[in-house]
């Protein structure tokens, strides 16, 4: 398959998932909709309730961001800088896929196909339908990619037959991935979490906006901000008010466990705290932070903020501020571009020099 046959099946993949993108779903025409609309359609509908954290609205947020990047315009942008290869090189690539927020793994199953490799994929227990139907929807578009995509079942091990892996998960089973996985070529990321820099100047509008990247997806996704770093002074009341359009999610029965599970032990070990009904805020070091925590460090200088950053930057994956280099406006952490890469470990380039 050459590489302009590969970027016009992800575009025409785009086309057709742009369909269900909105919460009102617009049909258009499209050469995949006889077989498939309705078939996708109920399984959208499957997977929210077979998995809880997978609402719909988020469901449709997943589908949105993918819409985004398989446009062609964007596709060949982010494909100008590699020396990707014109036909199938013959190499398998291995991906282990996280399950946190849908479809997580979908741009590194783009990245491996686009770049011409033999895609292996392992598929969260968590979410285990949705690519695997997108690879469905490739193979009706190309019947190349029959022969290039693979989704493996049974555990991925040593023993195993590929060329190179990607391996996402948590900090425990990332150690696995280094003992398992050495002797390959390898991306294995860990644990990481984004957080915001409030300088006391933003808009009404742009702490409105954090809300987006706090709230969206539960906070479950790596890019979403569990920790804010405030100066001191802030009156740290006024984000409540500002994030009053989320309150609507503590009617997630999963959610609202989270929430009163940590809210109780806050309370049961006397830690002060803030709370507004659907978000504690807790003043604390650590970056990563519970299911409906928030947490929250006071900094005097901007510069000293800016120290404390480089020195955990391997924890963060990304940063969101106004105020700073390279970071990311307010409500768009959740936006990634195709040249977005988690943990900055460029996918690209470790595909095309295999």
């Amino acid at each position: 398959m050459k590489i302009q046959e590969r970027i016009s099946a992800f575009v025409e993949l785009g086309k057709f998932l742009k369909q269900f993108s909105k919460e009102e779903i617009q049909i258009t025409k499209h050469e995949l909709n006889t077989q498939y609309f309705e078939e996708f359609k109920e399984l959208l509908n499957r997977v929210s309730i077979e998995n809880l954290w997978f609402t719909p609205n988020h469901v449709r947020a997943s589908i949105l961001g993918i819409c985004q990047f398989l446009t062609e315009e964007n596709l060949n942008l982010w494909l100008e800088k590699y020396n990707v290869s014109e036909n199938n090189t013959h190499k398998s690539v291995a991906v282990i896929m996280a399950g946190n927020i849908p479809m997580v793994g979908f741009h590194d199953m783009l990245s491996v196909l686009i770049s011409g490799h033999t895609f292996i994929g392992k598929l969260s227990t968590k979410d285990n339908q949705l690519l695997d139907f997108v690879a469905k929807l490739l193979i009706s578009l190309n019947s190349e990619f029959k022969k290039l995509i693979n989704f493996q079942s049974g555990q991925l091990n040593s023993k195993s037959s590929f060329d190179a892996i990607i391996a996402t998960g948590s900090n425990n089973s990332a150690r696995y991935f280094d003992a398992y996985f050495s002797k390959y070529p390898n991306i294995i990321r860990r644990n990481r979490n984004s957080i915001a820099v409030i300088s006391g100047n933003e808009t009404e509008e742009e702490i409105k906006a954090l809300g987006n990247d706090i709230f969206l997806y539960f906070g479950l996704g790596c890019r979403n901000v569990s920790k804010l770093y405030i100066p001191k002074n802030y009156n740290i009341t006024n984000l409540f008010k500002l994030w009053e359009d989320y309150k609507h999610i503590i009617d997630h029965s999963k959610y609202a466990n989270n929430y009163d599970y940590q809210r109780s032990l806050l309370l049961m070990n006397k830690i002060q705290h803030y709370d507004n009904g659907f978000l504690l805020l807790q003043e604390n070091t650590e970056i990563a932070s519970p299911v409906g925590v928030v947490y929250f460090e006071y900094y005097s200088e901007l510069h000293d903020i800016e120290q404390k950053l480089k020195l955990d930057s391997e924890l963060i994956q990304c940063i969101v501020a106004s105020n700073l280099d390279d970071t990311i406006p307010f409500g768009k952490a959740q936006e990634p571009q195709l040249w977005d890469y988690a943990d900055n470990v460029d996918t690209m380039q470790f595909l095309t020099n295999l």
